[in-house]
């Protein structure tokens, strides 16, 4: 889930460089309750690669974190390199059995290195656009793909909109973006950013967006659990993050105790142009 303050906009989130170096504060809860992404995904980004299944793909994951968007890459035996901001998350990775290197993307040396695919996983958002999209290009074979990805929650009726009271309740004057039922509209401003960026290098071919639908059941317990992952909630004072889960699980409650969550992944995706 995304979750900006209100001073910065989708166009400005790259800059907040405390918010997005924050995650690694309890990477064994990250990658415990953050969601996956469908295979479907890898499959469509690796059959519009360059490359063969048989002889293997190179992955660049920017923004790797714990390995979660690395693993369905490796599952389909791409040889993934992932570069990752925080120490901490970067650590957890390799434990996970992943090559990562701490750095920005914008800044990270390649070292001559190029890869099949860039690939990045609810990452894009914290790299500046056109910076990143000009690294994915110089780091790109010809013909190489970069494919940049988010899961879009939509929450159902029941819960959403409760949720949302909960935040405006708990937090009054909150700088947090409360609408965090607002599914495909709350992420446009990043698909946009993401697109504008790509074609700014004059490196790729017209961005295209792929979705892919799918649904994770959620107790109020695995909910809960999640949510100090999110940007901005893990930066709360422990009295008010209390707060804001008891009131949460309120709502859970009042549902019933669980609830369905509608998952779009959206990529926003390139390839490169041959001679670029």
């Amino acid at each position: 889930m995304v979750t900006l303050p209100e001073r910065f906009t989708a166009a400005e989130s790259h800059n907040a460089r405390a918010m997005a170096e924050s995650f690694g504060s309890d990477p064994e809860r990250y990658d415990r309750a953050r969601p996956r992404y469908p295979v479907a995904l890898a499959d469509r980004i690796l059959a519009q690669s360059p490359g063969s299944a048989d002889a293997g793909r190179d992955v660049l994951d920017v923004g790797i974190g714990t390995g979660i968007s690395a693993l369905p890459f490796r599952d389909r035996g791409a040889a993934v390199l992932g570069i990752e901001p925080d120490a901490r998350m970067a650590e957890f990775a390799r434990h996970e059995g992943f090559d990562v290197e701490v750095a920005r993307f914008e800044s990270w040396d390649a070292a001559g290195r190029t890869f099949d695919a860039v690939v990045a996983g609810q990452s894009w958002h914290w790299v500046d656009p056109v910076a990143g999209a000009t690294k994915a290009a110089s780091v790109l074979r010809p013909d190489g793909r970069l494919a940049v990805f988010w899961n879009v929650m939509q929450f159902p009726e029941d819960v959403g909109p409760a949720i949302d009271d909960v935040i405006a309740r708990v937090l009054p004057g909150t700088p947090f973006k409360a609408g965090i039922s607002g599914g495909l509209g709350a992420y446009r401003g990043q698909f946009d950013k993401a697109s504008d960026g790509i074609r700014s290098t004059g490196s790729f071919t017209e961005p295209d967006q792929w979705r892919f639908d799918w649904q994770r059941v959620y107790s109020r317990d695995e909910w809960l659990d999640g949510l100090p992952t999110s940007g901005g909630f893990d930066r709360l004072p422990a009295d008010r993050l209390t707060h804001v889960l008891d009131g949460i699980g309120g709502a859970i409650d009042a549902a019933g105790g669980s609830f369905t969550m509608d998952y779009a992944a959206v990529a926003v995706t390139a390839k490169k142009r041959p001679n670029a």
